[in-house]
């Protein structure tokens, strides 16, 4: 067992989350409109909308809104003209930040996003300069409060249904696994009925900087808080370690 988990990160978003459901759901619709133009209402044969069924679910969406999202994507196809861009840069003393979007305006989602890198002291990069930093990964996250099962059986049947690895923290465990593998374990630990707190295809550091100083750490806050606020933003990674 091994790796570095990052449940209370999640849950702490997902505490900012739960008072902005609006927006997240919003973000995951925009999310499955794209999937279904892309490759088809049905999550059997659209590996994409899979993942972002996965994602929906592990952020409480209402089956039955998720239904809904998929006939008006598939019913609407050709008004979708939303595009996946990505942002690469540096916040205070060289933390490695990497910004997904999803977007109509491209000019404006990058003017948004530059902002908040200027306004807290960081600055944009060319495409690249901080990506190799991270690897992308499959990641589940199960917390213990919710689990009630045997830590070593739920490793075996991770490890069998495909993960690369398996990690016990204080309060969760982390299952990590190729991107290509990931429904595959989805699917094992949905059919097994475990509880997931979180389950998506992220980026996860290689490496985690610790930040000690306090100007440093309150500009960081500053950059995070305004991509957050940013409705063209999917996603944010870095590697602080918090």
């Amino acid at each position: 067992m091994s790796g570095h988990s990052k449940f209370a990160n999640i849950k702490h978003k997902k505490e900012k989350n739960d008072a902005a459901k609006g927006k997240i759901f919003t973000i995951i619709g925009r999310e499955i409109a794209v999937a279904v133009k892309e490759g088809g209402p049905d999550p059997a044969n659209n590996y994409k909308l899979a993942q972002v069924i996965a994602k929906a679910k592990a952020n409480n969406m209402p089956n039955d809104t998720i239904d809904r999202g998929i006939k008006k994507a598939a019913g609407d196809v050709g008004n979708v003209n939303y595009k996946y861009v990505s942002y690469e840069g540096y916040g205070p003393n060289g933390i490695a930040i990497i910004v997904d979007a999803l977007t109509d305006n491209q000019n404006r989602t990058a003017a948004n996003v530059r902002n908040a890198f200027t306004k807290g002291n960081g600055n944009i990069g060319t495409p690249g300069c901080v990506s190799f930093m991270f690897d992308k990964k499959g990641q589940i996250i199960i917390d213990k409060e919710e689990y009630e099962g045997d830590a070593d059986e739920l490793m075996m049947m991770a490890l069998d249904a495909g993960a690369e690895d398996f990690a016990e923290e204080e309060d969760s465990f982390e299952i990590l696994t190729d991107p290509d593998a990931f429904d595959e374990v989805l699917k094992a630990m949905e059919e097994a009925k475990i509880p997931l707190a979180s389950a998506e295809v992220t980026m996860i550091p290689q490496n985690y900087v610790e930040l000690t100083d306090e100007t440093a750490i309150k500009n960081l806050n500053k950059i995070l808080d305004l991509l957050d606020a940013e409705d063209d933003v999917q996603a944010v990674y870095h590697n602080w370690d918090e």
